[in-house]
């Protein structure tokens, strides 16, 4: 470890070779061992990905617009492309964020502001009422915002309860918010029901598609159970989708889709109380990489229909392969419902293996588990790189299984930071 700023520079080549060897320390992700974090295919689309990344690593998304104007026909395409996926109508607009969490918060923001538009003089605490399987990260939006996230409980499905969510309503609720999918369970909230709710109360709806904005799509065309979520439901006010997740660009890259473009100029940051003039920023970042631009612009070209299918059908087969393969372990079981995205969790069902022992023990071989706390399972979101790996999976979990009901194995869990 360094303690202090070398007093001579140090050369590329022993900086390269360096970060490789320090690269030992980490999980091997092309190998499936992650449930999450990294998103890959193969070794082109990761080239793509990363060359488009450098060929803009310097530019600053700050001067799209002005200075940098190729930053700005990018944009436009990323906007066309995602307006004809996500069923926007005429007048939608569209902000590129740097990931889930600053397009909810800025959905949020932007909800908070057309709330006190809406209703001027208005002096409540505000709120936002959510299903329990929310992203944690909107309560990091309602911190930051003073805003209270009013969590209601779930239906046996796991889905939203939309009468609890009703009845949490009140004349301070500025936003309703909904997963396509939730990310504890892999399960749609009931988005249409919700957007008929949020009509009859003239109320913001927001649906969270950040995992699986750009798997459902094709999902649904291969035939899986995926409901309508995107801004052709009735109410339903913003979307959110992260390219950088299963739309396999460089990590930097989300979308926060409007119904209305009017919606989205009340996102927009300006501020003329200073000496150097106006300063502008259309999401919360200031400086911006660019190269989070470039390569979501070339990756989702280079991809298309024909490949996010190819990378989609490789993703749920794995998925489904997975589920099959643990339910047939005794004495653990997938929860259901399935088929509607590639994340799923499954518990232990015999007294004699504690699941999170089973996960204990996942880890000491070298897979990295996923943990839910309610109720206690491990829980595996797929990538397609996972397909070739799905028999060892299975194995191993079947193992630790086996390992675990031996030793009579219990595990100190008692919550994990993901």
């Amino acid at each position: 470890m360094l303690n202090a700023l070398p007093a001579t520079g140090t050369d590329w080549d022993v900086l390269r070779r360096e970060l490789i060897e320090m690269k030992q320390l980490d999980l091997d992700w092309r190998r499936g061992r992650l449930p999450a974090y990294i998103y890959y295919y193969d070794e082109n689309l990761l080239r793509v990905q990363s060359e488009a990344y450098a060929l803009y690593g310097v530019e600053n998304a700050l001067g799209e617009g002005k200075v940098f104007k190729s930053l700005t026909a990018m944009l436009a395409d990323i906007g066309g492309m995602a307006f004809d996926l996500y069923h926007a109508g005429p007048g939608a607009g569209m902000s590129f964020t740097s990931g889930g969490t600053e397009s909810l918060f800025e959905a949020v923001k932007t909800a908070r502001k057309w709330f006190r538009l809406q209703h001027p003089g208005h002096s409540g605490r505000l709120n936002l009422v959510a299903p329990l399987s929310a992203h944690a990260t909107l309560n990091k939006a309602g911190e930051i915002l003073d805003v209270d996230i009013v969590r209601v409980g779930l239906g046996v499905d796991y889905r939203a309860d939309v009468a609890a969510m009703a009845a949490a309503v009140d004349s301070n609720t500025i936003m309703l918010f909904a997963s396509a999918p939730c990310f504890p369970y892999g399960v749609f909230d009931p988005i249409a029901e919700l957007g008929q709710l949020a009509l009859a109360r003239q109320l913001w709806l927001h649906v969270d598609g950040c995992w699986g904005g750009f798997i459902s799509p094709f999902a649904k065309r291969l035939g899986y159970p995926i409901p309508d979520w995107d801004l052709g439901v009735p109410g339903v006010t913003s979307i959110s989708s992260d390219i950088h997740k299963f739309g396999f660009s460089a990590k930097g890259a989300s979308l926060l889709l409007f119904r209305d473009e009017a919606m989205k100029q009340l996102e927009r940051f300006e501020f003329s109380g200073w000496p150097r003039g106006t300063y502008a920023t259309p999401t919360f970042m200031g400086s911006r990489p660019a190269g989070a631009i470039a390569s979501a612009w070339a990756v989702m070209r280079y991809l298309g229909w024909e490949g996010y299918l190819a990378t989609t059908k490789a993703t749920m087969d794995a998925t489904m392969g997975f589920i099959r393969g643990i339910d047939s372990i005794p004495g653990l079981r997938c929860l259901r419902p399935i088929g509607e995205a590639n994340l799923f969790a499954f518990v232990s069902e015999d007294p004699d293996v504690d699941i999170m022992a089973v996960a204990d023990v996942l880890l000491e071989a070298g897979w990295f588990p996923g943990r839910l706390r309610e109720p206690l399972a491990i829980q595996q979101g797929v990538n397609p790189v996972h397909l070739p790996i799905v028999d060892e999976y299975v194995a191993a979990v079947a193992s630790a299984a086996t390992q675990v009901r031996a030793a009579r194995r219990s595990s100190g869990y008692k919550d994990n930071t993901y």
